[in-house]
């Protein structure tokens, strides 16, 4: 089987590679940029370190005709992880049914950073139709994990209570970082919050150039909220709590109850 790069790359006129930021060594430096340490290659059956063997081969290929967009976190309709919209839906679901509290993790020192889909989409598109080249961290702006709970909860109208967890006790109790089943999406350990405070600004960059600009965390959460309703709050999720397993918690000892997240 010839493979695309051998197939296609001398005749290419551009070629774009949708890479990922788990291409990159480390967590835990905010703002760091495109340059920052990658992983090694050693293990094609690891995510990142494929991904990385894949930029390598295809700049080896393409050269300048090539562009490498690493997205992180990609918010919005059609989200097949579960994990953006994990939020919203989920407060949107505890004030349909008036039976919160809602069950959060700590919020201090964590982050979030979202790309929302349609604006990577178009990125995209326009990037490859100029012929921009380069590598670019095509990630949204990065906003402290508290705001964007809180602003989940506006745009789901919900005004009930939330109760906090630590890590600690979320770990001891079950519940996993970030995504999969039982887990608390964005979550993810203080070592490794600098993932979402990555510099974005190659991004913002050629967003400009094109004219372009990314949508406000507002709008991405409206539209997210849409297509969860459409799909159903109470659906069986790639990633999160269900309700069931969240209210099993919610009755267990340990926990600290605030109006607000904190």
């Amino acid at each position: 089987m010839i493979g695309a790069l051998d197939a296609l790359a001398a005749r290419a006129r551009h070629w774009t590679l949708v890479s990922t930021i788990s291409v990159y060594a480390s967590n835990s430096e905010p703002g760091a940029d495109e340059d920052a340490a990658l992983l090694p290659t050693g293990n094609p059956d690891d995510y990142g370190q494929a991904k990385v063997a894949a930029e390598t081969a295809s700049r080896r290929a393409l050269g300048d005709r090539l562009l490498v967009a690493r997205p992180g976190l990609i918010g919005g309709p059609g989200d097949g992880s579960d994990r953006f919209g994990y939020w919203v839906s989920r407060f949107a679901l505890a004030h349909q049914r008036g039976d919160g509290p809602v069950l959060a993790p700590p919020t201090a020192d964590r982050w979030a950073q979202v790309v929302d889909v349609g604006d990577l989409a178009t990125w995209l598109a326009a990037a490859g139709d100029a012929g921009q080249h380069g590598t670019v961290n095509a990630l949204g702006g990065s906003h402290p994990l508290q705001a964007v709970l809180l602003l989940a909860a506006q745009v789901a109208g919900y005004e009930g209570e939330v109760v906090t967890a630590s890590d600690a006790w979320l770990l001891e109790h079950g519940v996993n970082y970030w995504a999969g089943p039982r887990s608390l999406p964005l979550w993810v350990p203080v070592a490794d919050t600098a993932m979402a405070q990555r510099d974005n600004s190659a991004l913002q960059a050629s967003l400009a150039a094109l004219e372009l600009t990314l949508s406000p965390l507002l709008a991405t959460l409206e539209r997210t909220l849409a297509d969860e309703r459409s799909r159903g709050l109470d659906r069986p999720r790639r990633s999160g709590l269900s309700r069931e397993e969240e209210r099993a918690l919610l009755a267990r000892p340990g926990l600290s109850r605030a109006r607000r997240l904190d």
